[in-house]
């Protein structure tokens, strides 16, 4: 028998859900349902600084108003570092994650023009701590200075042996998926493990969508580039790929995409002003 498609919306509480998130909960329920699936909801709360127990509830409320249920309990990635910790150790167990101590200025500083950047614009890095002295690196691991994991690309590429791919599908036709490579390497060395948490959202996404069986990942068209640094994560730990679809982002007038540090319209900003769910599916284009 095959298995019941997953489907799962992953939040950050770092801000209150606003109508891009709604667009993608919504999809993401709707495929469930359609296909007879299982929905999850899924907090993504490792960056403790940001993450407010407010935005959680306010995440439980904006998707209980829009009319969305979910399979309980909830998973809080800030409950399951152990989880992440032992992905990051057989990483590092096939020697593809090495520490890296150098600060966002030191890398600014050592990147050379023309500066190229990874998919979230950051400047790739350009290799400060690879292939690093032991002894300097017991050095500053002795003096307590924070370092962040990142994975050696070009070790990781050569120890993944083949060429990289991900399937995508479409919302209206899900038994027909179409083959993308992957490009992995546009990210350099990724932050695999940041400094002051023991995971970053790259491994965590992985691990998770594994561990809850997530056989459809349908995200914002933002993270379709993630997608090359997951496959390669997945293949090297062993992990199957779910497939993928990355829908059009909600955009303001101007067509910038929702954000929330920049306020945009909150749902619950929304809803105290009036707006019904049956409005805000019109809004994000989906059938009533």
């Amino acid at each position: 028998m095959p298995r019941r498609p997953v489907f799962r919306f992953a939040p950050s509480p770092n801000g209150p859900l606003h109508l891009g998130h709604a667009y993608s909960a919504l999809l993401n329920f709707e495929l469930a349902r359609q296909t007879g699936g299982r929905f999850l909801l899924r907090i993504e709360d490792i960056d403790m600084a940001r993450s407010r127990p407010n935005f959680v509830t306010g995440i439980i409320e904006d998707l209980t108003w829009l009319g969305l249920d979910w399979e309980k309990p909830v998973r809080r990635q800030s409950e399951h570092f152990d989880d992440y910790r032992r992905a990051a150790a057989a990483l590092e167990a096939m020697a593809l994650l090495y520490p890296c101590f150098a600060s966002r200025a030191e890398i600014d500083k050592a990147s050379h023009a023309p500066v190229r950047s990874d998919p979230d614009g950051a400047p790739i890095y350009p290799g400060i701590w690879r292939g690093a002295a032991e002894g300097l690196v017991e050095i500053r691991k002795q003096s307590d200075d924070p370092f962040a994991l990142r994975l050696d690309m070009q070790r990781a590429t050569a120890l993944a042996g083949r060429l990289l791919s991900w399937q995508s599908f479409s919302p209206n036709d899900l038994a027909t998926v179409q083959t993308r490579i992957a490009g992995p390497e546009r990210w350099g060395d990724a932050v695999i493990v940041r400094k002051e948490t023991p995971t970053s959202y790259h491994l965590s996404a992985v691990v998770d969508d594994s561990l809850q069986g997530v056989t459809h990942v349908v995200r914002g068209m933002d993270l379709e580039a993630a997608t090359d640094l997951h496959r390669l994560l997945q293949a090297l730990l062993g992990l199957p790929p779910p497939v993928y679809h990355h829908h059009a982002l909600i955009t303001s007038l101007g067509g910038r995409k929702l954000s929330k540090s920049l306020g945009d319209t909150s749902l619950a900003q929304m809803r105290r002003e009036g707006v019904t769910p049956l409005d805000v599916r019109r809004l994000v284009g989906l059938p009533i």
